[in-house]
């Protein structure tokens, strides 16, 4: 049995196009539990191949797999722009500015806020049960989510023989994949069926397919239209196959293999002409040509290819020994920092999981939902959330990843323009703080969030951080129109405030909060983070347009609007005013902390060129708190980063990193994680995850202050540890950063585009080329726009920002070399 054993190993690793010795550098890359996940959805384990999702339980004798497919929304084709907000604009502006926010919140909820529709919502397609008899009894059982090959599998004992179950979502073949095996010939019997919550049906055909069809829901007044056709077929070695009330019935198999394909109507956001029928049918013939070890090594390899990127060593303890849901448990108050690796590498599996070129974006969830009725529909919130999901994707060498994101800022960059002509009477486009597969661009969700027309200038600045990371100008020309129709929408939407006479927005909000002042009402103008976006947007269209060579008179344009903008401001209390009036209580929880775009994700505040912004963020940051949901508490993480201060970052994982419920003292305090890692708002939101993983690489790498930094904010319990694959703006791949005793000893970075490379690290280094870094760095993609002078209160108590130590060097780089330098 022993000599069997050897040799199932050995064929295993050849099928996988993987030696032996690999398996113990990627043993420790899994979650993995001793119990199945019962009823719980959120212990369940999620697989993707960025259209088809499942998520699997694991259980023995009720197997239950969860099926998702990104184009199953609710509704069809719509629209949901209220066009009496054009007369009602001046009213609304007009009361704001006379502090009447009560007056003004009941017109704009009237006038603004759509009449037709909240958006549709993401649902699932439905499950794939099967059922083995006599296996509630069961032993030794293990079941784990290897993120090394993107494969669940589970195995236990009944009876005396052990039998394994291996799912995956293929790639390259579409597919969902499940194999069933037992160490005993003739041991596998089960019957296989499927439901749905949605209007269909359920037909079994050919002695060994399943078919259900549905069609999506009705969702306030626009009707259901994405037909969907799901199909699981059989295919057993040994053992007999039947039917029966619509189920198939295996018996004494030996082996099987269910092969899942799913298929909508689905075309694009405007056109839902397809055949789902045909295209199931299409995916699953496609998949039947191959075997099953083919199947599987062509998964692997083509998952590989965009996770094998990046690999990150913190160091570990004894807590490896555990079961993830264990560790999880206890990491808060223990020692276990390859927890934090693992939970780093879940969030880049996750993104390839769920956001593959050609596909949706991940939205709130991801791809995985197992409800009708989603929180929040599932959709896309775009004052954060959306854009949270892919704050890895760049800097964690994902690029291909972002691309659906971008994609989906083409669309709304042509939705929107009817938004902004007929709402607004602007040029350009516009969208607001939510979105769908439908690409709606109108205000939803009630005045308490909708009241934001931010959203364009917040994706926008993705599809420019794309281009800085590739240098592509073919690329760059391709989303130009969308960067550029951004911007003219608030030349035009901008308006003058009696007061300072600064050019901001209005109507608007600070997501999704509101001064007491406001009587509860969240309606504003000139709110900070308004300021940071526009700002923003105009920064990168210029530089874009510049790039091009094109547009000189727009450029000259946005640069005079650029300057008439509102600086940031500091409050009284030392902090980063939150709204254009000083009106920040410090003692607000509140989980957005949205005047801090400006801090992170974008680069207008920083230690070195405006330390009076950064420490009033960092005070901002403090009165604030830690403990929230868990995707606030993950964009802490980042923020933290940014402030230098690696121990009080890492205390952010943590809080994160605590069994949901546990959490208690902050706004929404239930936030943390769930057994399987997902993160919770709570409910599941993705987004914490993302946002953990962008904060870890903060924590190691920062390009935002016109260097490389490397261990900018390194918390004590990193003192050994490396990390290889990250990505820098300008072409630059970091192949490898190692460090011993919290300094920096080793670090290769390959140039992909030639030009300089500034490097500001903790402790000197030395190595071919290296000189003293001077002025601004001139590398193109490294300029930084100068910020207004910021208006500071006079009872303002600021501190000299307190940031760790650092050197600057400046080489020159060719495109295709690569450089190495190690510590002194």
């Amino acid at each position: 049995m022993f000599t069997n054993l050897k040799t199932i190993i050995v064929v295993y690793a050849l099928v996988m196009g993987i030696t032996t010795s690999a398996f113990s550098q990627e043993k420790d890359l899994k979650l993995w539990y001793k119990s199945p996940a019962g009823s719980v959805w959120e212990a369940a384990l999620p697989i993707g191949n960025g259209r088809l999702a499942a998520m699997i339980y694991g259980n023995t004798a009720h197997e239950k797999i969860s099926l998702n497919e990104s184009t199953v929304w609710s509704g069809s084709p719509n629209r949901n722009d209220n066009p009496d907000a054009l007369q009602a604009l001046p009213e609304v502006r007009k009361l704001i500015f006379e502090d009447k926010y009560v007056e003004a919140d009941a017109l704009a909820t009237k006038t603004i806020q759509s009449k037709k529709n909240n958006g549709m919502k993401y649902q699932p397609v439905g499950d794939l049960n099967l059922d083995f008899p006599g296996h509630e009894n069961f032993s030794n059982y293990y079941r784990e989510l290897n993120l090394a090959d993107a494969i669940v599998k589970s195995t236990y004992v009944v009876n005396g023989v052990t039998y394994t179950r291996t799912v995956f979502s293929s790639i390259p073949d579409q597919a969902i994949v499940i194999r069933l095996t037992a160490s005993k010939p003739n041991s596998i019997t089960f019957s296989a069926s499927m439901a749905s919550e949605h209007k269909g049906a359920v037909k079994a055909k050919n002695t060994n397919e399943i078919h259900l069809s549905g069609i999506s829901s009705d969702r306030e007044n626009v009707p259901g239209k994405v037909k969907f056709n799901a199909i699981a077929k059989v295919k057993n070695e040994g053992g007999q196959l039947s039917l029966s009330d619509e189920q198939i019935n295996v018996k004494d198999a030996n082996s099987v293999t269910i092969y899942v394909s799913i298929a909508t109507n689905f075309v694009n956001y405007n056109d839902i002409s397809a055949d789902e029928n045909k295209r199931s049918s299409a995916y699953l013939n496609a998949v039947l040509k191959k075997n099953y070890p083919q199947l599987l090594k062509d998964h692997v390899a083509a998952y590989r290819k965009y996770f094998n990127r990046v690999k990150i060593d913190l160091g570990k303890t004894d807590s490896v020994k555990n079961p993830t849901d264990v560790r999880l448990k206890d990491f808060a108050s223990g020692n276990d920092p390859q927890l934090a690796a693992i939970y780093y590498q879940f969030g880049r599996y996750l993104l390839i999981s769920s956001s593959q070129p050609g596909g949706q974006p991940a939205n709130l969830q991801g791809i995985w939902n197992n409800k009708m009725d989603p929180p929040w529909g599932s959709k896309y919130t775009i004052n954060i959330n959306t854009e949270m999901n892919y704050w890895p994707a760049e800097g964690t060498n994902l690029t291909e990843m972002h691309n659906p994101l971008i994609e989906m800022v083409k669309d709304l960059s042509k939705t929107g323009r009817e938004t902004a002509r007929v709402m607004y009477g602007s040029g350009g486009w516009v969208t607001h703080h939510n979105t769908d597969l439908w690409r709606i661009t109108g205000p939803v969700d009630g005045i308490y969030s909708a009241m934001w027309p931010m959203g364009g200038a917040w994706l926008s600045r993705h599809v420019w951080e794309k281009y800085l990371y590739n240098g592509d100008k073919k690329y760059l020309a391709t989303v130009y129109p969308a960067l550029k129709g951004a911007a003219e929408f608030y030349l035009d939407f901008l308006v003058e405030e009696p007061v300072h006479k600064w050019m901001v927005v209005s109507p608007s909000m600070s997501p999704e909060n509101a001064p007491r002042s406001h009587k509860g009402k969240s309606i504003a103008a000139g709110a900070t983070m308004d300021n940071q976006l526009v700002f923003d947007l105009f920064s990168n269209t210029i530089r874009a347009a510049e790039a091009l060579n094109t547009d000189k008179d727009l450029v000259a344009k946005i640069k005079v609007m650029r300057n008439k903008l509102a600086p940031m401001q500091v409050g009284q209390y030392g902090q980063l005013q939150e709204w254009m009036q000083d009106l920040d209580d410090p003692n607000d929880k509140h989980r957005h902390v949205s005047h801090l775009f400006g801090l992170y994700p974008a680069n207008q505040i920083s230690p070195l060129r405006t330390p009076e912004l950064f420490d009033a963020a960092h005070t901002s940051l403090i009165q604030r708190g830690d403990v929230s949901t868990g995707w606030s508490m993950g964009w802490k993480v980042n923020l933290w980063a940014r402030l230098q201060d690696g121990n009080h970052a890492y205390k952010l994982i943590r809080n994160q990193l605590t069994p949901t419920g546990l959490n208690k003292g902050g706004e929404n305090s239930g936030g943390g994680t769930y057994p399987n890692l997902f993160d919770a708002h709570p409910p599941f939101q993705i987004d914490g995850n993302f946002g953990c993983t962008a904060g870890i690489t903060e924590m190691l790498l920062q390009t935002h202050d016109g260097a490389i930094q490397l261990l900018p904010a390194m918390p004590d319990e990193w003192q050994d540890g490396s990390i290889s694959g990250l990505r820098a703006p300008g072409g630059f791949e970091i192949e490898n950063i190692t460090w011993k005793n919290g300094k920096l000893s080793k670090v290769v970075i390959k140039s992909k585009l030639g030009g300089n490379c500034r490097l500001r690290v903790p402790n000197a280094i030395t190595g071919n080329s290296l000189k003293q870094a001077d002025g601004d760095n001139p590398n193109q993609f490294y300029q930084i726009d100068k910020i207004a002078t910021p208006v500071v209160s006079a009872k303002a108590n600021l501190n000299k920002p307190s940031i760790n130590e650092t050197i600057s060097y400046d080489f020159d780089t060719a495109a295709g070399k690569t450089y190495t330098f190690v510590s002194e």
